[in-house]
């Protein structure tokens, strides 16, 4: 994602050098002593001349990131919402296959892009496919014909299970002749894969909206 940098923390009156993550759910130092933080129990996130500075728990963490301090600091305190991790906007046409949330495609519809009820080819900017096992995976061929050629189709499967793994999805996807871009945290239980066509193989035709 981009967010990973070496730095220094200055945490309870002492510093050390090591490496600073902001993941989805936590800001992670690694180094001579180790830090994990909550996002969720972060009360106020700033920055100044390059320290992100972070307070949780009635405490305050300093890391001196450089630049990107100011760009940590605002994804803390406006996270990005699941859409626009998905990279939905409005005026999108959406495809939602198989077993997603109910509540997904309300979101969608909310964000302005149209739900298609039917799959044609080169019609859909962004499908979601929920697959559950490696069998499923086979359907990639199918689907990467019915996205226009800058599109997505995101693969939608169970976190932590051996029916289906991410060493699963990365094959199918490859034999497919698609490439993996980006992996998200599609809820508590599912995790989504992002497949494109290579920009070397797009045929000709109307990209995605973007």
């Amino acid at each position: 994602m981009g967010y990973d940098a070496r730095c220094t923390l200055r945490f309870d009156g002492s510093s050390s050098r090591g490496t600073a993550w902001l993941e989805h759910k936590d800001l992670v130092f690694r180094g001579t002593r180790r830090l994990s933080i909550p996002l969720a129990s972060i009360t106020e996130a700033s920055a100044t001349d390059g320290v992100l500075s972070v307070r949780f728990d009635g405490r305050q963490a300093d890391f001196v990131v450089g630049d990107c301090a100011g760009k940590w600091a605002a994804r803390i305190t406006n996270p990005p919402s699941r859409l626009d991790k998905l990279g939905i906007k409005p005026g999108m046409s959406i495809v939602v296959i198989g077993a997603v949330e109910p509540s997904f495609t309300g979101e969608v519809e909310k964000r302005g892009a149209r739900v298609l009820k039917r799959v044609q080819a080169e019609s859909s900017d962004i499908i979601f496919y929920a697959a559950e096992d490696r069998k499923a995976l086979d359907r990639l061929v199918e689907l990467k014909k019915m996205i226009v050629p800058a599109g997505a189709i995101w693969v939608v499967r169970p976190k932590g299970q051996k029916a289906i793994t991410e060493s699963d999805t990365m094959s199918a996807g490859k034999g497919a002749g698609l490439v993996d871009v980006k992996v998200v945290s599609f809820s508590d239980t599912h995790t989504a894969e992002k497949f494109v066509i290579p920009v070397a193989k797009r045929p000709k035709t109307r990209a995605a909206k973007s």
